[in-house]
């Protein structure tokens, strides 16, 4: 019976210092679970704001689809806040020509009211820069809580329903014509009023509410006032605005920006506030066209691709037929080039090269749309795509030189000096060349997209600091993989290539096959 309890008491016992074990292992994690909070990506968490919060309106660029060069916004006449502040931006931002400052707008959360921002007095010169770029069809950019400003416009769709479009920012200016009233054709109009609509969402779940759309009407309006102007409390006839109002010349000798806000609930929540924005009609990308110039590249592939399929099925069933075994005692078809397939080429080192780079762009390309697809790349961190591939590329220098060192070696190269230099430095000398060609014309035109030379100093340290050492470690462990052995052997003695027709001299082929593509670029462009 002692023995009995005893096995009974040392069992229990077993048990006991088994759950001890395990609380002491459940603890520290209960811990951490209590302590644990969800995170956000840096630059997207959401911020709430409370009623009479001062929401901030920063301005962004001004860019244009005729002329692709982007200008800060106050190259303008256009109000300045009191202290001029500049954002900080990454790499990507100063790259697209971003220059994100504050504005002079004063908005406060739920204030639904009207102000003047400002009055300017133009000079000739000012006029002058207006009136171009309105003509050349230039869009403001403003930003308010990492939100891009866009402008909803209805389109009919082809069923004959309409949808609601939003493009992102808002039209400098008009150019007036017949079917405008109160417009001379063939001048320049400014949008002197901006009526900014601030959609916000409300939950239990947060404090306040939360920005999730900005939206903006560009109005001209020729304001008018009572007496000498004053800025401090100027008094305005032309208030509250009236569709009869005429609308303000952008070669008049003063310019007054005034704004109003209107807030709107919205069902939106946070997280879903950028969707809007995939519905946004981009007048600089032909979906149509290129929607149809891949499937006709497929079509074509997918012919070649059957051509050569039957066209070798046709050879491997004449190879192994025992029929015609004793006429194959020579060697026909594309068996005839088979001891010359895996001939070293005459410019090794360059073919060697070229396929690393491609390699490099391969591994860039993945990655960055990996990094996309997982959402670390989100609209809401401007700049961070082109960052990320810039680094990315300087970083796969390893697949690179990796990759040109196995080719190289296949070929049994000896100048591995040469292969290194020409990897890190041949293409992406030519691209950064070109680029700082470009980059002093685009100082020429005083445009905010020029690179400035700090840029250019952190991209030249990326490339000889970051790329050109990892290269050399890619070569240096290709030299050092092992191959495996060639499927077949090589002839000492090349095989004699018969003269070819003119129409299939290399120069003749490379200008055709560049042409064609360029000319249907040209013609979407």
């Amino acid at each position: 019976g002692r023995a009995a309890r005893s096995g009974r008491f040392d069992a229990g016992g077993g048990t006991l210092a088994a759950r001890l074990s395990m609380s002491r292992l459940l603890i520290p994690l209960a811990t951490l679970v209590a302590v644990a909070e969800c995170f956000y990506l840096p630059g997207v968490a959401p911020r709430d704001y409370m009623d009479g919060d001062k929401v901030e309106i920063r301005v962004h660029k001004l860019s244009s689809p005729r002329t692709h060069l982007p200008f800060d916004y106050y190259s303008l006449p256009f109000c300045k806040p009191d202290n001029l502040v500049k954002q900080a931006e990454n790499l990507g931002e100063v790259l697209h020509g971003a220059v994100i400052q504050n504005s002079p707008y004063e908005i406060f959360m739920g204030k639904s009211e009207f102000r003047v921002a400002c009055r300017v007095e133009l000079t000739k010169l000012q006029k002058i820069a207006l009136s171009q770029r309105i003509r050349q069809d230039y869009r403001v950019h403003l930003i308010m809580d990492n939100l891009p400003a866009a402008t909803k416009m209805i389109a009919e769709m082809a069923d004959g329903t309409k949808k609601d479009m939003y493009d992102r920012g808002f039209r400098l200016g008009f150019i007036g014509s017949k079917d405008i009233p109160g417009t001379e054709p063939s001048k320049p109009y400014i949008n002197n009023h901006l009526r900014f609509i601030v959609k916000y969402h409300r939950s239990d779940t947060f404090p306040g509410s939360r920005i999730v759309g900005f939206e903006v009407e560009a109005y001209s309006v020729k304001h008018t006032y009572d007496g000498t102007w004053n800025a401090a409390a100027p008094k305005l006839t032309s208030v509250p605005l009236r569709p009869d109002l005429a609308p303000m010349l952008a070669w008049s000798n003063e310019v007054i920006y005034t704004y109003d806000v209107v807030w709107e609930h919205s069902p939106i929540a946070w997280a879903s506030r950028w969707d809007l924005y995939l519905y946004m009609g981009d007048d600089q990308v032909h979906w149509f066209s290129i929607l149809n110039s891949l499937v006709i590249v497929l079509l074509l592939s997918g012919i070649v691709a059957m051509i050569m399929v039957r066209t070798l099925r046709r050879d491997l069933a004449e190879y192994n037929s025992v029929e015609e075994k004793e006429e194959l005692l020579e060697e026909s078809g594309w068996k005839l080039v088979h001891a010359d397939v895996l001939r070293p080429p005459p410019l090794g080192t360059w073919l060697a090269t070229t396929i690393g780079t491609g390699m490099q762009l391969l591994c860039m390309s993945f990655i960055s749309i990996g990094c996309a697809m997982l959402g670390f790349l989100s609209p809401a961190n401007r700049g961070s795509m082109l960052t990320v591939t810039l680094l990315l590329f300087a970083l796969m220098g390893v697949a690179a030189g990796y990759c040109a060192a196995l080719t190289y070696k296949s070929f049994k190269g000896s100048q591995w000096k040469s292969l290194t230099l020409l990897t890190a430095f041949l293409y992406p000398g030519i691209v950064l060349g070109i680029f700082f060609v470009l980059n002093f014309f685009i100082w020429g035109q005083r445009s905010s997209g020029a690179v400035p030379f700090g840029t250019m100093f952190a991209v030249l340290c990326i490339w000889f600091l970051i790329s050109f050492p990892l290269v050399w470690v890619g070569v240096w462990l290709g030299y050092r993989a092992s191959l495996n052995d060639p499927p077949v052997k090589t002839n000492m003695v090349p095989r004699v290539i018969p003269l070819q027709a003119w129409y299939l001299h290399p120069l003749f082929t490379m200008v055709i096959g560049g042409v064609l593509p360029f000319c249907a670029v040209f013609i979407e462009l």
